[in-house]
């Protein structure tokens, strides 16, 4: 057994929706799971956003967030992450000033530039989006200006002001599967993320770009990185190779365009694998960490040393939702965290 706790752990957490299920009890699920994750120890718990899908019911993190907050008690929450381009900077600014009132100091701000979902869906939430780098750039400047009470540096808005006025900043963290964003949170003093989970190629040394680069800001004084990747933890091999199993399949689906929802065990034991599917099978398998909690562990352990951070991010998805418990259960066991006692979450009633 590992006595000494080395690495911290979060989760990000996609409300996949089951083989059977609704998009209802996909975000239940999700509640339930940011309590076991809050009891549990771990760090941080992000929810995605992701649009057009029948797979995935996260959508809007924001409104999720507010109310895992108040069904938990200590773990930091955040967006895992909010799509910037599709909004505009003050509302996302106001959105997260709101839940950092609500919720002084747990608050996470996670920020990407990707569509999450197709291009078409994209232009439905903003036709302005442009996709452009230098727009990307200038959104996060003014984000920040408004998060600092500065003025935005544009003649038009330097009058304009996010509201409310918070008790403190949201952590303000870039997320990406390349390494060009991890240089934009460099030049801007935020924290980076990278997706492992989506991309397993150039994140060590997209890492370390970051590192090298990163200018202090007002609100991080040091580099502050973590990595995420899908973990499938059980207690036997048997069984963890069965998780696998039905990753590997949907990874394969979802590099087809066929966006189901996850396959069952009798789906995985009758699945026709074609001529083509062994190349992408190996090029998906820095994507996924899998095994029982010793082999995980060590796993995990060489890819936090490879990126030489301290937080680990995981996304697990199952066909069944205790085996996706069960999992985040033993990933705990296995790096010590340290438990939090069961409760309700107590809201502030007193108006300092």
């Amino acid at each position: 057994m590992i006595t000494t706790p080395k690495i911290r752990l979060n989760v990000l957490d996609q409300s996949p929706i089951r083989p059977g299920a609704t998009a209802r009890q996909a975000v239940l699920e999700t509640m339930e799971l940011a309590q076991l994750a809050d009891r549990l120890g771990y760090s941080r718990f992000w929810v995605s956003e992701h649009h057009n899908t029948n797979t995935l019911a996260g959508s809007t993190p924001e409104v999720l967030i507010a109310h895992l907050g108040s069904q938990t008690q200590r773990i930091r929450l955040g967006s895992g992450g909010v799509m910037l381009p599709h909004y505009s900077a003050l509302k996302v600014a106001e959105n997260f000033r709101m839940l950092e009132t609500l919720f002084p100091g747990r608050i996470d701000l996670g920020m990407g530039r990707a569509p999450g979902g197709d291009r078409l869906t994209a232009h439905a939430l903003n036709p302005s989006n442009t996709f452009s780098e230098q727009d990307f750039v200038e959104q996060l400047m003014d984000l920040q200006a408004y998060l600092r009470d500065d003025k935005v540096p544009d003649t038009i808005h330097e009058r304009v002001m996010a509201i409310p006025e918070a008790p403190g900043v949201p952590e303000l963290w870039l997320l990406s599967s390349s390494g060009q964003s991890g240089l934009f949170a460099a030049h801007l003093g935020m924290a980076f993320s990278f997706a492992q989970f989506i991309n397993a190629n150039g994140g060590p040394q997209a890492m370390r770009a970051y590192r090298q680069r990163f200018r202090p800001s007002a609100e991080l004084a040091a580099p502050l990185a973590n990595v995420a990747v899908f973990v499938l933890c059980a207690d036997t091999e048997e069984k963890a190779h069965e998780l696998r199993a039905a990753m590997d399949i949907q990874l394969l689906r979802f590099g087809k365009g066929e966006f189901r929802t996850f396959p069952t065990k009798e789906e995985v034991l009758s699945y026709q694998f074609a001529a083509q599917d062994q190349a992408h099978l190996v090029q998906n398998r820095g994507r996924v960490v899998s095994g029982t909690p010793a082999q995980v562990h060590a796993q995990l352990s060489q890819i936090a040393a490879e990126y030489e951070v301290d937080e680990i991010t995981a996304v697990t998805i199952t066909a069944d939702f205790q085996d996706r418990l069960r999992s985040y259960e033993l990933l705990a066991e296995v790096f010590v965290l340290a438990p939090n006692p069961e409760g309700v979450y107590k809201q502030e009633v007193a108006v300092q």
